[in-house]
């Protein structure tokens, strides 16, 4: 995992245990056919895919809405 890419992400998603599962979610995704959203290189992980499309903003964090009980 590549911790510069990282650092980056989280200027874009401040909240880093809403980084990690947007993360999570991603890898998971991807690792079951998704197609990327971002070029992939020789050496990137899906983890890797995923920060780098944090980065561009291809994949955003939508708050949930409680709409009560």
């Amino acid at each position: 995992m590549n911790y510069q890419a990282l650092d980056e992400a989280n200027k874009v998603i401040e909240n880093k245990q809403t980084l990690i599962n947007l993360v999570s979610r991603r890898v998971r995704q991807l690792s079951s056919g998704i197609r990327p959203l971002v070029e992939v290189g020789p050496r990137m992980t899906f983890a890797d895919t995923a920060i780098a499309e944090i980065i561009q903003g291809k994949i955003t964090a939508v708050p949930r809405v409680n709409l009560g009980a």
